[in-house]
């Protein structure tokens, strides 16, 4: 199950800015905050890509995006981060952005307000078929699947994948509100699905992590691979035909939790791509995550070589180095 050279990473969702603003503790219903400090930065989707760059894995954004200021970032920063954009800008809507609100205790809240991200069409269907290549990885997200009017068209494209890429389906916090006839599909076909404990617990009903992790492997087949992601704790990793095994965290002070998922998301889809087992891009994956936390902002991932001195002696460094190498 490792992957190859001429992988890249192709993210069919939404790239959208985030207004990120660091509080004591999110205000009771009815009441107010002074934020202590306030920043814009893209998010959503672009943290996964971001990561998965910054760790060597070539990157295309497949998603909707709009005409207007918040587009106009978008599209700069994936260009700064060496991300290539498939479709054309949406006329006459501006892409949309997420209030984060971060509190002392690095744990995030957000509420979106929607723009072109959400209005995938048949047209960029189209043209991510056109543009996909063999052993290709394809991202989706969860937002994308709730999203009113491209949810349907998102789940028709998955269905429409070729057998030669890989599908990585993150649910997302919304995965409750995706219609069953939208999500079911898309998880018939992902090849991997990577969560965090409160969406495991959303999708199963269950609250510990072993055994969503065992519930998602009997829902959807020994082909597909689980990840589910429990913060400080680490993930259990499920790969394809395999037990599930424990995969040790890292514990770090804890600064900005905000993107801290994309970023173990981005590292494990760059490390596999890249062509390591399963066992050890989580392994990586975790220590990237680790790095994001530590650290304020929505994408923060680390570079290879910081991914190396974080890991500092541990088993996946030699893999790493390897990739490193010329």
């Amino acid at each position: 199950m490792g992957g190859r050279k001429d992988s890249r990473l192709v993210l069919v969702g939404n790239a959208i800015v985030d207004l990120v603003m660091r509080v004591p503790g999110v205000p009771e219903r009815g009441g107010d905050t002074i934020a202590t400090d306030t920043t814009f930065a893209t998010g959503g989707g672009f943290n996964v890509l971001a990561a998965a760059r910054r760790l060597g894995l070539p990157a295309l954004y497949a998603g909707a995006h709009g005409s207007g200021p918040f587009a106009n970032r978008v599209r700069a920063d994936l260009a700064r981060e060496g991300v290539e954009v498939l479709v054309p800008p949406l006329p006459d809507v501006d892409t949309g952005f997420c209030v984060a609100l971060v509190d002392d205790d690095g744990e995030r809240t957000f509420a979106t307000s929607l723009g072109a991200e959400s209005r995938l069409t048949e047209d960029h269907a189209a043209a991510v078929l056109a543009a996909l290549r063999p052993h290709d990885l394809v991202q989706i997200s969860g937002y994308g699947l709730a999203y009113p009017t491209g949810g349907a068209v998102l789940a028709s494209l998955v269905a429409r994948l070729p057998r030669d890429v890989r599908v990585f389906l993150d649910p997302g916090p919304l995965v409750a509100d995706i219609p069953r006839g939208v999500l079911d599909p898309v998880l018939e076909r992902c090849d991997w699905v990577s969560c965090n404990r409160r969406e495991g617990a959303l999708l199963t009903g269950l609250e510990d992590a072993a055994q969503i992790a065992a519930a998602l492997v009997a829902r959807l087949g020994p082909d597909t691979g689980v990840v589910v992601r429990a913060d400080a704790a680490g993930c259990l990793l499920v790969a394809p035909g395999e037990e599930a095994v424990h995969v040790p965290g890292r514990t770090v002070t804890a600064v900005d939790s905000n993107g801290a998922g994309d970023a173990h998301t981005g590292a494990f889809l760059a490390l596999l791509g890249s062509g390591l087992d399963p066992l050890s891009a989580a392994r990586g994956a975790n220590a990237a995550g680790a790095f994001a936390v530590g650290r304020p902002g929505p994408a923060t991932g680390p570079t290879l070589a910081e991914l190396v001195d974080f890991l500092d002696g541990d088993e996946p460094v030699a893999r790493l180095l390897e990739l490193a190498s010329p």
